[in-house]
């Protein structure tokens, strides 16, 4: 198996105690030049937009039990500068990067390539930007920046909708990146038909409000809906920006979105921890058959997976306390997380996914990695879940190339 660390920053209330940013960003720092001195991979950072706290007086709050901010992270391209500068060997990956927010995704794609360029002026830099992209978490962070519908027939037809504007932002991003001019007029226009909606009443009234948006008359089989950018051939500069240092990995289950992206350059899935074992194993299959020819054939590890580790090692207990005391702090971590985040995800989703939580002493947590995830694997390993204890952390990243990852090879 390949070991990754996966760093949330999440700035939310453990025990009453909700720490500042400048200390969950020191905090950040020390566990990921830890993480380089022990050998994980990559160093993937959650990445967030916009406070959720002001967002809570707003109509319509997204995690109106939280308190704090769901992430600190705002930009992986500054953040990965500062990791690169204090760490020898570890990647950095996003978490994922919005690609909808800050700008769209011409924006983006100029902000990593001079991202590209400016890391590859450190002599002999092989270290990659391992970089995650999707259309976000939260709407509001979207709808702040303008994506949102503009027409009653955008509004009716908006569930469908976002997903085909993500495929849009996906096109112009991988164009903006791979190729020396793009203009909008290349990109897929967005068309919407009855078998993209569940039932016929949800297609019957998109169509009403597209003819009281446009006075069309007659039968209406299909509707093409305006770009979200538009814009002339235009070329997205630094030129010379080494994309050999960049890994594109899209953190969207949407077949569609993966095969797209893999038109235009080798690019990976991201995987959550919820994601359910037929997905999993559905994806792994269509990645055979539609990755880019350019990134050799598909792998398992090509789809890094989250899993949540509570790990203990202290060598001043039994392996039967240590137990205990893992099973303990990750009942309690999970109830308080769910807790605050109640109703941002869909319970159909959680029934049917894999409890990906990892508790107990060294022989049990690899005793469960085993016969939970193939040998060829990579795992994004999450020890920050809801907790300030930085000693504790540290442990456990410790305990866990120490006594769990040399048995799995």
């Amino acid at each position: 198996m390949q070991f990754d660390a996966f760093f949330a920053i999440c700035q939310t209330e453990v025990d009453g105690v909700i720490p500042d940013e400048r200390t969950m960003l020191r905090y950040f720092m020390e566990q990921v030049q830890l993480a380089d001195t022990l050998g994980y991979a990559t160093a993937w950072v959650a990445e967030t937009h916009l406070s959720c706290e002001v967002q809570k007086q707003n109509p319509g709050a997204v995690i109106p039990h939280f308190r704090g901010e769901i992430g600190v992270n705002t930009d992986i391209l500054q953040l990965a500068h500062r990791v690169f500068a204090t760490t020898k060997r570890i990647n950095v990956g996003s978490a994922i990067r919005n690609i909808l927010c800050n700008g769209g995704p011409l924006a983006h794609a100029e902000a990593v390539k001079t991202f590209l360029l400016l890391h590859s002026l450190t002599p002999g830099e092989k270290r990659k930007l391992e970089l995650g992209f999707a259309a976000g978490r939260f709407p509001f962070a979207n709808t702040t920046y303008g994506i949102k519908p503009r027409t009653g027939a955008e509004a009716a037809a908006w569930p469908v909708l976002k997903g085909k504007v993500f495929l849009e932002a996906t096109e112009i991003f991988l164009r903006a990146l791979t190729q020396r001019q793009v203009s909008s007029s290349e990109v897929t226009p967005k068309l919407l038909t009855a078998a993209d909606f569940r039932t016929t009443q949800e297609w019957q009234a998109v169509v009403d409000a597209y003819r009281e948006d446009t006075g069309a008359t007659g039968t209406v089989d299909a509707i093409e809906f305006a770009p979200f950018w538009e814009f002339p051939p235009v070329g997205v500069i630094p030129f010379d920006a080494p994309l050999e240092l960049l890994q594109l990995t899209i953190g969207s289950h949407d077949p569609a979105a993966q095969v797209l992206a893999n038109r235009f350059w080798p690019t990976r899935v991201f995987n959550l921890s919820i994601t359910p074992s037929a997905t999993i194993e559905a994806t792994h299959e269509r990645m055979r058959q539609c990755y880019h020819q350019g990134g050799g054939p598909w792998q398992p590890s090509y789809m890094p997976r989250t899993a949540l580790i509570f790990l203990n090692t202290d060598e001043h207990l039994s392996p039967q306390d240590q137990s205990i005391a893992a099973k303990e702090a990750a009942a309690k971590a999970i109830e308080n997380y769910w807790r605050a985040v109640e109703g941002t995800f869909d319970e159909r989703k959680i029934r049917d996914a894999v409890n990906n939580a990892i508790a107990g002493n060294a022989f049990e947590v690899t005793t469960m990695l085993r016969e939970r995830y193939r040998a060829e694997e990579r795992l994004m390993l999450w020890f920050d879940f809801n907790t300030h204890d930085q000693q504790a952390i540290s442990n456990a990243m410790t305990g866990f190339m120490r006594d769990v990852a040399p048995a799995l090879g």
